[in-house]
């Protein structure tokens, strides 16, 4: 037998013993019919096919919850290349491609993009069943809250299983629980935003393609919802992961239709910044110093009007130190590395202890910036810092490779100081 051109969904079906591809477009309905609540709904055969050629459209965001539903994989993890860009695109046709839904049949939808049953919220068949008001809603967004101050502090990679815990609880109460609409409204308006919290602490993990389904799964809930606010912070979150995977064009992309997504619901001035900034991050890594530069003061423009009430909790940690080390990162990706290392030194003198993950970040990007600067002390000073910080329990695995780095540019200086702190890394990182 022929093996298909995307191997990893042939070799998840074959997994579940579905030898043909007729099979499987058969379970995969079935799969899809039970978690959308849609009797009838079906993959045809020669749409399963189209996923196993060489270049598999990337899936409507019904049938990636179909998938979900029968593999426990999003696209993302079944071979399908990345998200194209009409699928985040705000174009007008967009719209189209959603029905129109009332507001309980949206959030059926939104809890069916996550592999969820349908919501009911009929009222409880036993006494056992969840009771859910005021006061666990508040529970559970407190909780959310605190996972992302403990990823500012202390790094995604001792975070992520407790947040996918939480996460499958949410969805449990979604799930098993009785509730009025609006709580039920707020149930998925957590998830969402939990789901995209999930993804950037898989980022920080450096468990890259868990990020891009849990980012997936977050943005399609936002397009099938029609949630603006966690479109604007999923595509912001992806945008920075690209420039890390070597995809400034793809940053710059969500980054672009991040800024359609925020215009709609009036965005304030301190989320239109981070925007800016994720753009200029794509058009230095291109190496695009006047649009990157442009960026850069475009940011500064909409962050200099200050904070406002309406600032979503998600842009907290985006404080002047912040804004300072991004751009200096900037500069060192554009090849200015002074002036890199004077914006990277300003910043960590800037950075509370509150946001301790960040600061290592840009500690181990200002020692990068310095040795390309041949400014070896300052690296030296700059690297310790930073593992001082991983000895203190920091767990960002961002930040160890990025150290990784700077120990294999340090091993090709001849000085001994150079040799001595690359050893120091490698003794403690390794």
């Amino acid at each position: 037998m022929r093996t298909p051109a995307n191997e990893k969904l042939f070799a998840a079906r074959t997994a579940q013993g579905w030898f043909s591809q007729e099979r499987a477009a058969e379970e995969i309905s079935k799969a899809g019919a039970a978690a959308l609540g849609r009797p009838g709904y079906t993959i045809s055969v020669r749409t399963y096919r189209a996923w196993e050629s060489k270049n598999p459209p990337w899936p409507r965001p019904d049938q990636a919850t179909a998938l979900r539903a029968a593999f426990g994989r999003g696209p993302e993890a079944l071979g399908f290349p990345g998200f194209p860009e009409g699928v985040f695109d705000s174009r007008p046709g967009l719209r189209e491609m959603i029905p129109s839904v009332d507001r309980r049949t949206a959030l059926g939808a939104g809890a069916a993009v996550m592999g969820l049953p349908s919501l009911n919220s009929s009222p409880p068949r036993a006494a056992s069943d969840l009771r859910i008001g005021r006061d666990e809603i508040d529970l559970l967004a407190a909780t959310a809250t605190d996972l992302d101050a403990i990823d500012q502090r202390f790094g995604g990679d001792r975070l992520w299983r407790t947040a996918k815990m939480h996460l499958s609880w949410v969805h449990h109460v979604i799930d098993h629980g009785s509730y009025a609409e609006d709580i039920g409204q707020e149930l998925h308006t957590i998830a969402g935003q939990l789901t995209t919290s999930l993804g950037w602490f898989c980022y920080d993990a450096e468990q890259q393609t868990e990020a891009r389904v849990y980012f997936s799964e977050a943005l399609n809930t936002a397009m099938v919802s029609g949630d603006d606010r966690l479109a604007t912070r999923t595509l912001s979150n992806m945008a920075r992961q690209s420039v890390d995977l070597g995809k400034p064009r793809e940053a710059i992309r969500f980054a672009r239709t991040a800024e359609r997504h925020a215009a709609r619901w009036d965005s304030p001035p301190r989320v239109n910044a981070l925007l800016a900034i994720r753009i200029a991050q794509g058009y230095a890594r291109l190496g695009d110093e006047m649009n990157a530069s442009y960026s850069i003061k475009r940011a500064w423009q909409a962050f200099d009007q200050g904070i406002s009430d309406r600032d979503p909790e998600w842009t907290r940690f985006f404080n002047e130190a912040e804004l300072v080390c991004l751009e200096g990162m900037c500069r060192s990706d554009l090849g200015q590395y002074k002036r890199a290392v004077r914006l990277l030194d300003r910043s960590a003198a800037l950075q509370g202890i509150e946001h301790s993950r960040n600061r290592g970040m840009c500690l181990v990007r200002l020692a990068d910036a310095a040795v390309q600067a041949r400014e070896l002390d300052r690296t030296a000073e700059a690297a310790r810092e930073s593992l001082r910080l991983i000895q203190g329990g920091q767990a960002s695995m961002r930040n160890r490779r990025q150290l990784n780095l700077v120990r294999d540019k340090l091993y090709g200086h001849s000085s001994p100081s150079a040799r001595e702190t690359a050893d120091l890394i490698a003794a403690q990182i390794a």
